[in-house]
Order: structure tokens, then sequence, then C-alpha cells
């Protein structure tokens, strides 16, 4: 950690707070969070005696729930909990279960839960106090757009001349150098954790920007044409070299267009069906990866040994999960596998790629679940029982339609990598608060309509008996 880094950090409140004095509640909060997100140092910060480090996204959320606390007090005040919240309250407080069930003490468990709740419950619960309608997630995917946008020509330097911002502006790389070499060039990484990180955001902001010219939400953005800007972020999109990044962008074209011509949302449906399964399947021991394996050999050589790298390491933990299989082996390393050496000392011999394996082995059954469905149940609910998908092409529905596509192919991810974007939570809190606000038909337009048709016999009779 270089002082550069250091002075950013200590910055950064009062930069948080300013943005409250300077623009509304709820754009305060967005701006701050998504300006964390892109631009703080990362590994950087201050230990913090009882609660978790300032650093990271855990300093922005601790900036902006002060910037609550001093400035809108009267929002977190009018905060309700609602059933849909059970999930995310079950996940918050899994560690201190674990800790507990594994003799680690009810101090471990505290450290533990206090860590998941300002990671994950702090951004779902700013999502609930100020994205809970249509026009917050609007305005949370237009300042998504353009956080992708100031991120665009960063991505084209560390194109040309690699991964090197992070290095220029905070004096040392976030993450390992030879990681971001993929496919005969450089992968950004900008001022995140890793390159993939940034392709999984980029992604989600190709998405959002192509669906809302689809749906013809906005003309223009900064005074530029919609039409330009989706055209650059598509080309830089596709020089990200993330294979990945690209498959989930697909399958969310084939969402977006079966719902535009098909009027089904039957895609999503499968999608979120496919991984409640390949979770079954996996924690029961079920899933062969070998056909998987065998099918990427036909592309990419690389690609397959990579899997089944993967597979056989999963395989192991997941062996060791089951052991314990209600609320996991808790923190500490607990949930790895060890074997003796030559040396008779024990070593780890397992690699942990994917965020899925890592809560089944420290959280068990309970943590999984309960993440899974903290993260589904809000867009079953979007476009089941709130927004069918003959209204997702609406310019005012629009940008939470694109999101909520967006939640589903992040569990994906979760499924293959531990890159967790803690803007996917401030999503799931607003669509949570979304769901119980559905559709209604006004009564002004049903009187509207009388007045239109009393008005046109009036006008027929009067054809009929001219004065």
């Amino acid at each position: 950690m270089t002082p550069q880094a250091q002075l950013v950090m200590i910055l950064w409140l009062p930069i948080t707070f300013y943005l409250f004095t300077r623009f509304s509640p709820r754009t305060a909060v967005i701006m701050s969070f998504i300006g964390g997100l892109l631009f703080l140092p990362q590994s950087a910060g201050f230990k913090l005696p009882l609660i978790p480090d300032y650093q990271g996204m855990v300093a922005t959320c601790y900036g902006i729930i002060l910037g609550v606390i001093i400035y809108d007090i009267k929002t977190l005040a009018r905060f309700q909990f609602q059933w849909i919240d059970l999930p995310m309250l079950v996940w918050c407080i899994c560690p201190m279960f674990s800790s507990l069930s594994n003799d680690l003490g009810a101090y471990d468990g505290f450290n533990a839960t206090l860590t998941q709740t300002t990671e994950w419950g702090l951004p779902y619960l700013l999502g609930r106090l100020y994205l809970n309608n249509l026009a917050g997630l609007k305005e949370l995917a237009m300042n998504i757009i353009k956080g992708g946008l100031l991120y665009v020509p960063l991505c084209w330097f560390e194109f040309r001349f690699s991964p090197q911002l992070h290095r220029i502006v905070y004096g040392y790389h976030p993450h390992q150098f030879g990681q971001s070499v993929r496919l005969g060039g450089y992968r950004p990484v900008v001022f995140m954790r890793h390159g993939l990180m940034v392709a999984l955001w980029m992604m989600l902001v190709t998405l959002v920007i192509f669906w809302l010219w689809k749906a013809k939400a906005i003309q223009k953005i900064w005074r530029i044409p919609i039409n330009w800007l989706v055209g650059i972020m598509l080309l830089t999109f596709i020089l990200l070299r993330s294979s990945g990044a690209y498959i989930y962008f697909l399958y969310a074209l084939i969402i977006l267009f079966a719902a535009k011509w098909l009027r089904t949302n039957l895609p999503l449906l499968l999608l979120m069906a496919g991984i409640c399964y390949y979770l079954f399947i996996n924690i029961s021991g079920q899933f062969n990866g070998d056909e998987l394996v065998s099918w990427a050999a036909n592309f990419n050589q690389d690609r397959a040994s990579s899997l089944e790298f993967r597979f056989k390491n999963e395989e192991l933990l997941i062996a060791k999960a089951r052991q314990r299989m209600i609320f996991g082996w808790g923190g500490w390393g607990r949930n790895r596998v060890y074997t003796e050496n030559w040396q008779g000392e024990l070593e780890d011999t397992s690699v942990t790629d994917s965020l899925w394996i890592i809560i089944f082995g420290t959280q068990g059954i309970v943590g999984i679940a309960s993440f899974t469905t903290m993260m589904l149940l809000p867009v079953l609910r979007f476009c089941i029982w709130g927004y069918p998908c003959r209204t997702w092409f609406n310019p005012k529905i629009a940008p939470a339609a694109a999101l909520a596509v967006g939640l589903p192919l992040f569990v994906v991810d979760c499924l293959l990598n531990a890159m967790p974007l803690p803007v996917f939570p401030l999503i799931c809190g607003g669509l949570s608060g979304l769901s119980f606000k559905p559709i209604t038909v006004r009564r002004p337009q049903l009187s509207n309509l009388k007045a239109t048709q009393r008005f046109l016999k009036g006008q027929s009779r009067r054809a009929k008996f001219p004065n």
C-alpha cells in the first residue's frame, strides 16, 4: 500500500459527503457507489477495531451510510422489512452459525457476520432504500452506462500498453500480472482486482446500453447519439478477451430477442432453473464434467484443460464440504483439502476458483441456498408477478428489465469464478423493493377512454342529423 493509495482512501469520505450536499440523496448514493467501485485502489485502506477494515467497497459503503445518516435519515427510518428480504438476512447471519457449529466461538462468528453484512447487506440495503422504483433503477442504469463509458479509454490504454494504470496511479499492481495476458494480447484490469471483474462489469454495461437502445429509452448520453455509443461499447467489449463474458452476453441477447419477438421469458426461466439444477447435482455428488471437458476440447484445448483442473478440485472440495453439510466448515481455510507431504507436514492441495464452492465449503447448504435465493428471487418475482416480458421494452421498464437479466448472469459467473461485484447486490436490493410496486391501470386512463368514446358518438350523431 502506497501513500497515494492511502490518501485517496482518506479523501473518499469527504468526497462522498460533498456528493450528498450537491445532489439528491439517491443520485449521491449511486454516484459514490459507482465511483468507488471503478476508481478506488485495491488492497488499500486502514484497519479498524471490531468492524471490517476501511478499504475498497467496504469504505465506500461506510461513507454512503454515514451520508445517509447525516443528510437523509428520514429515508433510513422509513425502511420496512419484507418477506423478500429474508434470504439476505439468512445470508448475512449464516457465518455466526458456521462458527458456532465448528466451535470457533461467538467472537469469530460475530466478525464473520459483520464482514458479510458489510460487503453484501449494505449494498442491498442501499438498493432497497433508494432504487425501489422504476425511476431509481433507470438512474442506476444510466450511471452504469456512464461508468462503463469512462472505462472505455482506460481499457483501450491497457489494450495497447498492458494493465499499468493501477501501478501508475497507485504504485502497485492489484493482481498477478501474468494473468492479464490472454489470447495473444492484454486483458485490462484498470482499477479493479482482476481482468475477469472488468469483463463482467463491461458485460453488464454493454447489456444495459444495448437493451436501452433497442427499447428506445434514451437517445443521447453526453450529447453523443446512442447509436455511436452502442458500437463503441460492443467493440471494447469484444476486445476484453473474456470468453465467459462473451457467452453471458450472447445468452442475454437470446433472452432479449425472445422477449421482443416471441413475447416469452422462457430463456430467462431456463437459465435460473439451470443454475439450481447445476448446484443440486454438484452438492449431491451426481455431476460428471467429463463430457463438458470433451466438448470444450473441440474448440480450445487450453480451456478444456482448465475446466478439467477446476472440476477435479471441486470434486475434492465438495467431498470435504459434505462432511459438514448444514453450516459448512467456517473460516480459516478449514474448508480446503490438506494432504501430508514427504516431510509429514499438512499441505493445501486444493484450489477454489468459484464462489459457489467457497460458500458451500464455509457456510454449507444454508449459505449456498440463501445466496442463490436472494439473487434469483427478485428476478423471478419481477418477470412473473410484476412485469411480464411484453412490457420489458417500454422505455420506463426497460432499464429494470436489463438489470434483472444481469443478475442471473452474475450467478452463473459465480459458478465459475470468485469475482463478486458489489453492484449486483445493489441491483438485487432495488429489484426486491420494486417487486412490491406492480403495474396498475390508472382510473384516469379509463375515464379518458370513455370520454373519447362519447365524443366520437356525438360527432357521428351530428353527421347524421346536421343543424
